[in-house]
């Protein structure tokens, strides 16, 4: 079975009872404490993940230890996952993207018998608190989007084998891929079964891709998606709900002769050399977290964390030779790596810090260096790859659920890749230096703030920030390669305010004091609203879903009340609902 959905109990043939809880389980009503979490890991720590090489091919194989789970209280049965599993998920989509170039495709399957995945665990979701629910279904949106985002952008195939029954999360998983084959055993499926066996919704983009990516009639996805048996064989392929079957004994031929046929328009070089990615390291203390290129500082009092990002120093690579010799070391890459590890560290352990600011210190002109390097050789693989990895870090910021301000400042570097920060930004303010202009920081475009990060809508932020009108699109294109002062980038709309020397530090501190007292919920649909205003495509339509529909549906009493669908599974009870509409 390759992944029955969200539960332990979704695969056909399986009832409810016939699956035991953690010992203690059924005993907690309260949420289990959220953890620390620690999104830093690789091979040697999979409990898992496993992962093989073939040529060409890769086999991501799911192959879930059921002891193993992040938190105590649930198992993790029948390939039912939790947060544990899709950080080694993201992180083996990462060792396959630099550190094995050769694969052109990756096979997603499971190292168990006639079960894919049975999705995200209910247990653990009726124990968790709602932040967790919601974080958790965040980062799973993310990995399954940067599955995508890998074959969009950098020739990396996946086809999805559902060796077994498939359901809720795993069939979303699933839906990720470019290509899915169902084994047709007369009792495999895919299903998407938590509108009626728990009272909530897919969370992870599966009603979106069933209609927006596989055109699946509307009338079938609504039968589909209200019946917890769901469909397997000929009609799962007659529906578009996968791409073909395959007998048990010419599965896996079947599945290799497609995994080939995928990969044969790669351009993902046979022979480059891969790049291995060492732990990210970092120092923690109280308040804060310091790595080599990023640090966080973290204002309780306030709740405000300070993000700085800094230029690269020293000695850089001047082509495709140094950049290679530079691995995992090379500056976009290192500094990627870090800020997206502080980004998720802040949004798991650091609930309360409602505001980040964003900062940046340092030599603009190094930015700016390793950007024309990166440009100059944007088709190289491992200079696409880290292209990749920039985008997909920016794009967190994007879809985080806090407030984002950035602080152009003496000594900033906002410049090039750097200058993303200040346009991921729902306010950035410049300091004006009327007096010591020559002092003044300054802002500066290149040709990567027009389309090589664009956000999950595909937009550029610049092209989000104009709503796409040709004449300030024009006129800060017409400014690359400029050194803008506060007044000139006020003109060009690329900032919210540039406050004079005297009104600095009275105008962000008004504005910090006035975002802390406001309704963090509010403030959460919002920012979601604003920041993907105009343009619509299914990844903000998933993201805008779980911020809003599934926000609301993991509080309500007929999901996660006393008698809720999520509090009930497993225990022989049945849920009770309250019946209106609302």
């Amino acid at each position: 079975m390759y992944c029955s959905g969200r539960g332990p109990s979704a695969r056909p043939g399986f009832s409810k009872a016939a699956v035991p809880l953690h010992p203690g389980a059924l005993a907690v009503n309260a949420p289990l404490p959220n953890p620390k979490v620690d999104y830093r890991t690789d091979p040697s720590q999979y409990h898992h993940v496993k992962l093989s090489f073939d040529g060409a091919v890769a086999t991501l194989a799911i192959d879930i230890d059921e002891d193993a789970g992040i938190r105590p209280g649930y198992k993790l049965k029948l390939n039912s996952y939790d947060l544990g599993v899709d950080i080694e998920l993201h992180d083996a989509l990462q060792r396959v993207r630099f550190e094995h170039p050769e694969v052109r495709s990756v096979v997603v399957t499971s190292g168990k018998d006639r079960v894919f995945c049975s999705g995200a665990n209910i247990f653990m979701l009726g124990l968790s608190s709602h932040a967790w629910k919601v974080n958790f279904c965040k980062f799973t949106n993310e990995t399954r989007n940067g599955i995508e985002d890998s074959s969009r952008h950098s020739g990396l195939k996946f086809i999805a084998a559902l060796n077994g029954a498939c359901a809720g999360g795993g069939y979303e998983l699933a839906l990720a891929c470019d290509d899915i084959v169902l084994v047709d055993d007369r009792s495999s499926s895919v299903s998407l079964p938590e509108v009626p066996l728990l009272g909530v919704l897919p969370g992870t983009g599966g009603l979106t891709r069933v209609t927006d990516k596989r055109h699946v009639r509307h009338d079938l996805a609504d039968i589909f998606c209200t019946t917890s048996e769901g469909v397997r064989g000929q009609k799962a392929v007659d529906w578009r709900l996968v791409d073909a079957i395959a007998k048990p004994a010419q599965f896996a031929g079947f599945v290799a002769e497609r995994a080939a046929k995928l990969g044969e328009k790669s351009d993902r070089p046979a022979s480059g050399k891969g790049v291995p990615l060492p732990k990210v390291q970092r120092t923690e203390t109280a308040d804060g977290i310091a790595y080599q290129h990023v640090n966080v500082a973290i204002d309780r009092a306030r709740r405000v964390a300070t993000l700085t990002v800094k230029a690269p120093t020293g000695a850089q690579p001047g082509d495709v030779a140094g950049i290679e010799a530079a691995g995992a070391a090379w500056w976009p890459l290192a500094m990627a790596r870090e800020l997206d590890d502080a980004i998720l560290h802040l949004r798991t352990n650091e609930l309360d810090i409602g505001t980040w600011l964003l900062k940046t210190e340092g030599d603009a002109a190094a930015v700016l260096a390793n950007d024309a390097l990166m440009q100059a050789n944007q088709q190289h693989w491992f200079v696409r790859e880290t292209l990749g990895m920039l985008r997909r870090t920016l794009a967190r910021l994007d879809v985080s659920s806090r407030s984002l301000f950035a602080l152009v400042e003496p000594g900033s570097c906002f410049a090039g890749t750097l200058a993303e920060l200040a346009f991921c930004a729902d306010r950035a303010y410049m300091l004006v230096l009327p007096d010591e202009p020559a002092k003044a920081p300054r802002l500066q475009l290149n040709e990567l703030n027009f389309g090589a990060y664009p956000m999950v809508n595909g937009q550029s932020r610049l092209a989000r920030r104009f709503y796409e009108e040709e004449a300030p699109l024009a006129a800060a294109r017409a400014a690359i390669g400029q050194p803008l002062d506060g007044e000139a980038a006020d003109q060009l709309g690329l900032i919210t305010a540039a406050p004079d020397d005297i009104d600095w530090d009275d105008e962000v501190r008004i504005a910090l004091e006035e975002r802390a007292a406001m309704s963090p919920d509010a403030l959460t649909g919002l920012e979601a609203n604003l920041r993907f205003a105009q343009k619509e495509n299914m990844l903000t339509r998933i993201f805008g879903r779980l911020t809003a529909w599934q926000n609301w549906i993991f509080q309500r009493p007929n999901a996660v009340g006393e008698h809720g669908a999520l509090k009930v599974y497993g225990k022989g009870d049945k849920a009770q609902f309250d019946w209106n509409r609302v």
